[in-house]
C-alpha cells in the first residue's frame, strides 16, 4: 500500500526506545514487552514479547495488551516523524480483533494514512504466529502539540 509522500523520519527505532523509557518508564517497567523493532520513510514495526502476564482465559492474549501494542504503534509513529514531543496524545483508536493470539512475539506494522501539522492518522495490522497472521487491525489518530517558540 502506498504511503503519503515525502514522510522522513526524525528518529530510529533505537532512539525511539531511549525516549520512551525515559518519558513512559512505566510501559515496561521491569520487563521489556514493548519495543520499537523498526523506523522508516512513513511507518514503523512495534513488538510485543507476550508472556504469561499477557495471556486471559484459555491462553490467548488479552485485547488489552493487543490495544496498547496498537496505540504504541501510532505514538511510535508521531515520534519518529512528527518530532520527539512526548505530549502527542491519542484521539481515536478503533480495533477489529481479527483470530486468537498466544504468547510470543507479536508484531504490529504500522503505516502513517496522513501526517499533517496537528493530526496523525495510522493503520495497524498486527500479525503473530509461525504464518504472521493478522491477529487484530487498527486505525487510530493522534493530535500533535502545536510547536513551542524556538522548537524546530
Amino acid at each position: 500500500m502506498p504511503v503519503q509522500a515525502g514522510l522522513t523520519p526524525m528518529m530510529t527505532a533505537g532512539e525511539v526506545n531511549e525516549l520512551l523509557k525515559s518519558v513512559y518508564p512505566q510501559l515496561n517497567d521491569k520487563f521489556p514487552f514493548y519495543e520499537t523493532v523498526d523506523v522508516f520513510p512513513g511507518g514503523c514495526t512495534v513488538r510485543l514479547n507476550a508472556d504469561e502476564r499477557h495471556l486471559r482465559p484459555g491462553g490467548t492474549v488479552s485485547g488489552p495488551s493487543l490495544f496498547t501494542l496498537a496505540d504504541i504503534g501510532g505514538y511510535v509513529c508521531v515520534l519518529s516523524h512528527a518530532g520527539p514531543d512526548a505530549l502527542s496524545v491519542t484521539t481515536n483508536l478503533n480495533i477489529n480483533f481479527v483470530r486468537k493470539a498466544e504468547a510470543g512475539p507479536i508484531d504490529g506494522h504500522c503505516r502513517i494514512l496522513k501526517l499533517g501539522r496537528a493530526l496523525m492518522v495510522f493503520e495497524i495490522d498486527i500479525v503473530a504466529g509461525p504464518d504472521g497472521q493478522t491477529v487484530a487491525h487498527a486505525t487510530g489518530t493522534y493530535s500533535i502539540p502545536p510547536k513551542r517558540v524556538g522548537q524546530v
